[in-house]
């Protein structure tokens, strides 16, 4: 059983108020989400994160094949990290923890996922041509358009 694991940073310069609080909006996934996917948020985003929270989507992630994908908001630390895990979707695992952290002149965020392809094999060998490059542009795309909402350090 292969788990591969992605991570990334960035520093924005505003508080640890205004990172938690875009952050723990559900529906502010649907901002730094690339177009092409189609995210749609079907339910379980009327209001702010919480543990024990389900959030059901629609989200054409790759090949154009559309979807469902159903997360649970395992654990929340306000202000400083909260934890995703798909209930139902693409992966076999799929593990999301995002923290924010106080720097001088204002804030890390760092998304670490843990996650596990479905079709044994045949997923190992897709990773690093189709998986690993879909989920590094997407972690892309959600880095430059957060420096486009907030600004860099």
């Amino acid at each position: 059983m292969k788990i591969y694991t992605l991570r990334a940073k960035q520093s924005l310069p505003i508080s640890r108020e205004q990172a938690w609080e875009f952050l723990s909006e559900p529906r502010n996934l649907k901002v730094i989400t690339p177009d092409y996917m189609g995210f749609n948020i079907q339910s379980g985003a009327d209001r702010p994160m919480f543990a024990g929270q389900i959030i059901q989507y629609i989200v054409t992630p790759i090949l154009g094949i559309k979807t469902k994908w159903v997360t649970e908001i395992t654990h929340v630390d306000e202000g400083s990290y909260f934890v995703d895990e798909q209930r139902f979707g693409p992966y076999a695992l799929w593990h999301h923890k995002h923290f924010i952290r106080k720097i001088e002149g204002g804030v890390e965020m760092e998304d670490v996922v843990d996650y596990k392809l479905p079709f044994g094999i045949i997923g190992r060998l897709a990773h690093p041509f189709l998986v690993k490059p879909k989920l590094t542009e997407i972690f892309e795309y959600r880095k430059a358009k957060l420096k486009g909402l907030f600004g860099e350090l």
